[in-house]
């Protein structure tokens, strides 16, 4: 029998082995240049830094070395803005959350950003298997004047191979924070004994995927009409509104790739409108 780090069995009688894996990257502003501070990594993450190019901000890309979760995996990831740092944090590819026998994956993402910050959260999907299990939250923390673009999709099942997740277990939370008060909050979740959740008219009516996209700044209000003009025509069930100094974007869709190309859509809009930079994604993003 293979010796590991945990008890948990697989069938065979092998031991599983678990991740517990996290990053967490510092910058700061020097003289209008965005610089890095503090880089730590443990597997399966990595962290990239791939050097800008067109005048670009910083990129920070994040690497699953495994090539996906299950259940008992956790990933930790920290990322801070100093005062007037520019950043964009993406993903090298979308994140797999596999079958659980039992335990959940847990993912804990943390955001700040410093006063007159610009950062920018958008990862790749996150594709969810039949019978997998995620509990995953996101928690933003905004000083005075700091502006923050954070998006997050899931996919439900590999539709292309006819899979559903009937079976899946989802608990999917968002916090906001500016100054240290609690701005905007959201929670989510989908459990296997209510498998009509899935197709019901009330609920996600069918959809192949899910999107969340705040832009959170003074000017929000002002891009709410610009952003709805972006929008317009994209196929995908997407709508924007504004609750203050966040301006919220929400999708729902039965064609995954319509609402990637959506989300696509009001990015580039908001990068450029809200923080005056190139509105094109990273190379990584294949729209």
């Amino acid at each position: 029998m293979d010796v590991v780090a945990d008890g948990s069995r697989m069938a065979g009688g092998r031991r599983r082995v678990r991740v517990d894996g996290g990053a967490r990257v510092t910058l700061r502003d020097d003289a209008g240049t965005t610089r890095l501070v503090e880089l730590w990594h443990h597997d399966p993450m990595r962290v990239l830094l791939p050097e800008p190019v067109d005048d670009e901000i910083p990129h920070v890309v994040l690497l699953n070395t495994a090539g996906g979760l299950v259940g008992g995996d956790s990933l930790r990831t920290a990322i801070g803005l100093g005062d007037r740092a520019r950043a964009l944090v993406t993903g090298q590819a979308a994140e797999k959350v596999y079958r659980s026998d039992g335990p959940d994956v847990a993912i804990r993402t943390s955001l700040s950003a410093g006063r007159d910050a610009w950062l920018e959260w958008m990862p790749q999907e996150t594709i969810l298997f039949e019978a997998s299990r995620l509990d995953r939250g996101l928690a933003i923390d905004l000083a005075a004047g700091a502006r923050c673009l954070a998006g997050e999709t899931l996919v439900f099942g590999r539709r292309a191979r006819g899979e559903t997740i009937a079976g899946a277990w989802l608990r999917d939370r968002w916090e906001i924070r500016r100054e240290g008060r609690l701005a905007w909050a959201d929670a989510f979740a989908l459990r296997p004994d209510e498998p009509g959740a899935l197709d019901a008219p009330f609920a996600l009516d069918g959809a192949a995927a899910m999107a969340t996209l705040a832009y959170c700044g003074a000017d929000a209000p002002a891009r709410l009409e610009g952003l709805r003009e972006a929008l317009a025509g994209h196929g995908a069930g997407i709508a924007a509104s504004c609750l203050g100094e966040i301006l919220l974007v929400r999708g729902l869709s039965r064609d995954a790739q319509a609402l990637r190309r959506a989300v696509a859509e009001a990015w580039r809009f908001l990068r450029a409108a809200g923080g005056s930079l190139p509105a094109r994604l990273p190379r990584l993003w294949h729209i």
